[in-house]
């Protein structure tokens, strides 16, 4: 059978290249037979294809990672991620604003602890002055209709850059867990609307949700990150919260191998018996088919991360012009929609945004 569209010549041969009778014996040609169906003519138009899109990517589906750094009026370039800054508290609330004033519905934050304050047991994290606390209290102040996510881990406090407590070379679970519970309670005391553990601790969420309902907080949303993979694309991320430089060994005990899809649907059916109010996948676009399976599977909120390697990639190639940066961009979040999710964390959120705001 010939090709959709394609014309052939009445003796039932494509043309051979470079045939050297070709122009003094053109062919008669005759178009493709009439077809009942023609999928084409719903993409002939701007208008049609609008008219037939399936995904669409919208400001309500975006979630805004802001990187915090100490100081006042203060921004702080991060070389492996282009456009992007580590903001002082107030500056955050600055983009905080922004970003509500573009229909983004939640921040998550993460900050750059002072390395003179990071040591083996990650005590600033149960610090209620630190960073992070304080930027919970000051945007919900300016900002109480937008949602603020908090990041439960260890590692931006540690001096060894892990997400948990060390015992020799390994990290040892249910201590963590203990660590990290506090951490949750402060952060929902200083103003979280969502806690979301990103360490992969055994059962901890399960102890989250319970410490959170003993004290009242029945209202805060546990978003788990359940399929968090043992993935090269953070790179970006650890130099911009400082850890890239500490790290000691990797984090392949906890975090969950590149290989395994099953696996995910364990961590995510575990996290929502446990009290998990959303599930986030990450990384995101090289795990489409995991957030495919974890949706279809649980029904539940789900949510991709696009890390900090896939907006580093979009941006070192449109830099050097080796794609379309705003199709590249939009193409990458459409694709998180059609795979399944729900959200969509980006560092493209406020962009975006505003793109769509301008039509």
């Amino acid at each position: 059978m010939l090709a959709k569209g394609i014309m052939h010549d009445t003796v039932g041969r494509f043309p051979k290249p470079n045939d050297p009778n070709a122009e003094a014996a053109p062919r008669t040609r005759t178009a493709t037979p009439d077809l009942a169906q023609r999928p084409r003519r719903n993409r002939k138009a701007e208008w049609s294809r609008r008219l037939v899109r399936e995904n669409h990517v919208t400001a309500s589906d975006l979630i805004w990672p802001l990187f915090l750094i100490e100081g006042e009026r203060h921004r702080e370039p991060i070389g492996a991620m282009p456009g992007v800054e580590r903001l002082s508290v107030d500056e955050a609330v600055g983009e905080a604003e922004r970003a509500a004033s573009l229909g983004v519905p939640a921040i998550a934050l993460f900050p750059y602890t002072d390395p003179m304050l990071r040591d083996a047991r990650g005590s600033e994290a149960q610090n209620p002055e630190n960073l992070v606390c304080r930027a919970l209290r000051a945007i919900k102040r300016a900002v109480p209709e937008i949602g603020l996510m908090s990041d439960v881990a260890l590692d931006p406090y540690t001096s060894h850059g892990h997400d948990g407590l060390l015992d020799g070379a390994e990290v040892i679970n249910d201590a963590t867990v203990d660590v990290l519970v506090r951490q949750a309670l402060l952060h929902a005391q200083a103003g979280a609307d969502m806690v979301a553990p990103s360490d992969m601790m055994d059962g901890r969420v399960g102890a989250i949700r319970k410490a959170l309902d003993a004290a009242g907080r029945t209202d805060v949303q546990i978003v788990a990150y359940a399929a968090k993979y043992a993935s090269a694309f953070y790179g970006p991320f650890r130099d911009a919260i400082g850890t890239n430089a500490v790290l000691v060994g990797d984090k392949r005990t906890y975090q969950m191998d590149p290989s395994n899809t099953d696996e995910a649907l364990l961590e995510a059916g575990l996290d929502l018996a446990e009290g998990a109010d959303m599930l986030i996948v990450k990384p995101g676009m090289p795990y489409l088919d995991v957030l495919w399976r974890v949706k279809e599977a649980f029904q539940r909120p789900t949510i991709a991360y696009q890390v900090s390697g896939e907006y580093a990639m979009i941006e070192a190639a449109a830099q050097n012009g080796w794609i379309d940066h705003d199709r590249a961009m939009m193409e990458s979040l459409t694709a998180f929609k059609r795979a399944g999710a729900d959200a969509v964390i980006t560092y493209y959120a406020a962009t975006v945004a505003e793109k769509l705001k301008k039509g």
